[in-house]
């Protein structure tokens, strides 16, 4: 089970939470879901460039409070908060209605820890046609040295180009999957090449969180240097499952 469902929804209320935090009538419920995904689409293509690793939306009867975290806070506040209000004011007119809209900045604190940011960071590589397994690799270098206890990244498609798609994955650390207090980060993006769509999945472990007890600190590894190399460079082939 553990394989197969998507980690973070299989982990809400223990290691994660929602995204989205409001109370809503039978009636006006997929109303506002669709606005939640109005306002996230949005403000991911208005901050592209921004490194957007996740938007919190929270309802109080008529004003919507975003949270958006991004490794680039300066370029979402803008000069002299302009950036904010642009956002805002813009979110205001694609929504309609008189609510009041607050928008609040939080940094991320580990970029190369963080799953969105890695798999945004392999599909701008791969767009710009640079190897795959180039890029995998240096994604799973940046992750260690942000000291994340494991880390697994998929990447699916006509791979450099192949006239066969097949899908190839590479594993450092532990991904424990079928333990549900483990904080795992998952992320999913796409890289539109001139080949085609690749799909790229990012899986993050991050450590456990006991109940009562603050997460645990990721543990350096023990391993030689020389293996590790040697086991960065395995990509497997499951294009025949």
């Amino acid at each position: 089970m553990g394989q197969k469902i998507h980690p973070i929804g299989f982990r809400l209320g223990i290691t994660q939470e929602h995204r989205s935090r409001w109370f809503a009538d039978t009636k006006r419920y997929p109303e506002i879901l669709q606005e939640d995904h109005k306002i996230r689409q949005f403000v991911e293509q208005k901050l592209n460039n921004a490194g957007i690793a996740n938007i919190r939306i929270e309802r109080k009867a008529d004003q919507v409070d975003l949270e958006i975290h991004t490794a680039r806070p300066g370029v979402v506040v803008g000069r002299g908060g302009a950036g904010i209000e642009n956002l805002r004011v813009g979110l205001q007119e694609a929504l309609g209605g008189h609510r009041q809209i607050r928008i609040n900045v939080v940094e991320v604190a580990r970029v190369d820890a963080d799953a969105e940011l890695i798999a945004e960071y392999i599909a701008q590589q791969l767009e710009r046609r640079v190897s795959f397994r180039r890029v995998v690799r240096q994604a799973i270098q940046r992750a260690q040295r942000a000291d994340v206890q494991g880390i697994k990244i998929q990447v699916s498609g006509r791979l450099n180009g192949a006239e066969i798609a097949r899908t190839e994955w590479t594993r450092e650390g532990r991904v424990p999957l079928h333990t549900l207090r483990a904080n795992i980060d998952f992320a999913y993006r796409q890289a539109k090449t001139i080949y085609g769509i690749l799909g790229v999945k990012v899986w993050v472990f991050k450590g456990e969180v006991i109940p009562g007890q603050e997460e645990q600190p990721a543990q350096p590894t023990t391993q030689p240097r020389r293996r590790q190399q040697r086991r960065r460079q395995q990509f497997e082939d499951r294009s025949n499952e």
